[in-house]
Formats: C-alpha cells, structure tokens, sequence
C-alpha cells in the first residue's frame, strides 16, 4: 500500500540530528519513496510503501517525541480516476 504521511515538526534540529546518527529507522517492510518539506520547515510530507498501516507503526514511535504523524491511505491519481471509467 502507499501511504502520506504528514509529519509536523517540534525540533528541527533535534530531528536532523537524529537522522544523521540513526537513519529513518524504518522496519524492513517499510520503504521510503520521497520526501517534500514546507518551506518554513514545520511539516514534512513523506510519501511510503507498506503492507498495511501497522507496519508504519514501529517508525513513528521512533520519532513520536519529535513530530507528530498523519497517515493517509493514497493511490497514484491515474488507478482513483480508473474506477469511474466504468461508470
């Protein structure tokens, strides 16, 4: 599944810190596609692969003391916009 997941910052320098020392800390079913940051640098919307929601799970309690999380269920717009073809 792909999911976005908005990220709202608390600290950013404590968030690039632990990055550079850490990674993502992401399970192995988990993968990173891209990434976008505002451009005051307060949210950060990561686009990522999983088998399902849970999966997502172990990777923000890594980063829950630094951000907050939305996870959003996504399809590319071509395979939404699929489904009305038939209608």
């Amino acid at each position: 599944m792909l999911f976005m997941v908005t990220e709202r910052f608390h600290d950013t320098v404590a968030i690039r810190k632990r990055f550079l020392e850490k990674g993502r800390m992401m399970p192995d079913d988990v993968k990173f596609v891209d990434s976008f940051i505002s451009l005051d640098g307060s949210l950060c919307f990561q686009l990522m692969t999983a088998p399902d929601e849970s999966a997502l799970q172990p990777w923000t309690e890594n980063w829950s003391d630094l951000m907050e999380f939305e996870i959003t269920a996504v399809l590319p717009s071509a395979d939404f916009w699929q489904k009305f073809e038939k209608i």
